[in-house]
């Protein structure tokens, strides 16, 4: 699974309806939250911590004498994991690109690719339609894929190349329609029209983020081609797996509900087009003022993405306990620039305490920018 948002989401939903059809499943993600051993789960638990252990020590000349990098011997030990787990299937989500990332050496028995959009343009090309020829790596000869979303800077090159390769390509918004959507407490329902057969089916999602909406079309459109492999999926175990994605996958920060009083919501959208739907949620809850907790890393242009965020929000610019974390001060200097009215904190935890202090009744919190501030806020939740 590939695509520059959505990848995580499809790749979770995909293993929650794979699981609730009786599968035994390998789960590949990345990046961690708040401990290494989410990226390599069956079934939702995470690999042991021994298996680590015990796999590193095995392996350490070897890595001394070929130099993998982190997410290289990281993959590998997830092959290990699920070859010896006898998994019936394994989910991976690409690393970044596809062409030339790491989880490409593996031959699938389907590929899916979400939406396409701008992030990592130093290393993918500044075009949506080289980003796209990157994730269109993944497409193998005679290998079913689909694509979630068709978007005309890259949907004539994803049949090309489909062609070339022989690969049987479906964009999923043409097979099927959203009919109609809300949010009914904790569920997200969702009508969906199948345009092939003239059926349409009610989803309840428990991942109630409105960019879902896309990943879902893509996820059933998938799951046809999986079926047709000779899975067995029933239409009720669809709808079971993804009523309880997060029971099932244990998958976090996606529009994740911290708190009820005051709301606290976090989102690990972070470059352009995550972001404008993490604002489009906005419109779904209703509240009296916008508590933003906002950082970044210092490798993406923070004017493009501060200049879309919303003016009349109160923010908190704050600094994720890693390396590539921008200075809070660099932050809140150019959001001013923007009209941005804020404070600079030297970590989440600080911007957190600050936005619960100010808060009233009938405000929200939101926590986002970056998945490394996620992170953090999330750690502070479970200690």
């Amino acid at each position: 699974v590939t695509g520059t948002n959505g990848k995580g989401s499809s790749s979770h939903m995909i293993a929650a309806v794979l699981q609730q059809s009786g599968y035994k499943v390998g789960l590949y993600t990345s990046p961690h939250l708040c401990d290494f051993r989410e990226r390599i789960k069956v079934n939702g638990k995470m690999i042991p911590k021994n298996y680590v252990v015990d796999f590193v020590q095995k392996y350490k000349e070897a890595f001394e004498l070929i130099e993998p990098s982190f997410f290289e011997w990281t993959f590998g030990l997830a092959m290990d994991y699920f070859s010896n787990e006898e998994v019936d299937a394994a989910v991976i989500e690409v690393g970044l690109g596809g062409r030339l990332d790491s989880t490409n050496i593996i031959n699938p028995k389907a590929c899916l690719i979400t939406n396409i959009s701008f992030d990592h343009m130093n290393l993918l090309g500044d075009t949506l339609e080289k980003i796209g020829r990157e994730k269109a790596g993944i497409i193998k000869p005679r290998i079913p894929v689909v694509v979630s979303q068709y978007q005309s800077e890259t949907g004539p090159m994803f049949s090309t190349i489909a062609k070339e390769q022989k690969a049987p390509i479906e964009f999923a918004d043409k097979n099927y329609k959203i009919v109609d959507h809300r949010v009914l407490g904790d569920l997200r329902l969702v009508t969906v029209l199948n345009k092939t057969t003239g059926q349409t089916s009610l989803y309840e999602l428990d991942l109630t983020g409105n960019y879902q909406l896309k990943n879902l079309l893509g996820v059933l459109n998938i799951l046809e081609f999986i079926e047709k492999l000779g899975y067995l999926i029933e239409p009720e175990n669809i709808k079971s797996g993804l009523k309880q994605v997060i029971k099932l996958t244990g998958i976090q920060g996606r529009w994740q509900k911290l708190s009820d009083k005051p709301l606290v919501i976090a989102d690990t959208g972070h470059n352009e087009d995550g972001l404008k739907q993490v604002i489009e949620n906005f419109k779904m809850i209703d509240y009296s003022t916008l508590h933003f907790i906002f950082g970044m890393v210092n490798d993406k242009d923070p004017n493009k993405i501060l200049s879309l965020l919303p003016k009349e929000a109160i923010y908190y610019f704050v600094k994720a306990s890693v390396p590539r974390a921008l200075e809070e001060t660099e932050l809140l200097h150019r959001a001013q620039k923007l009209k941005l009215t804020g404070k600079a904190f030297k970590s989440v935890e600080l911007g957190i305490v600050a936005a619960k202090k100010a808060a009233k009744k009938g405000d929200l919190i939101f926590i986002g920018g970056s998945t490394f501030v996620v992170a953090d806020a999330l750690i502070l939740e479970h200690e």
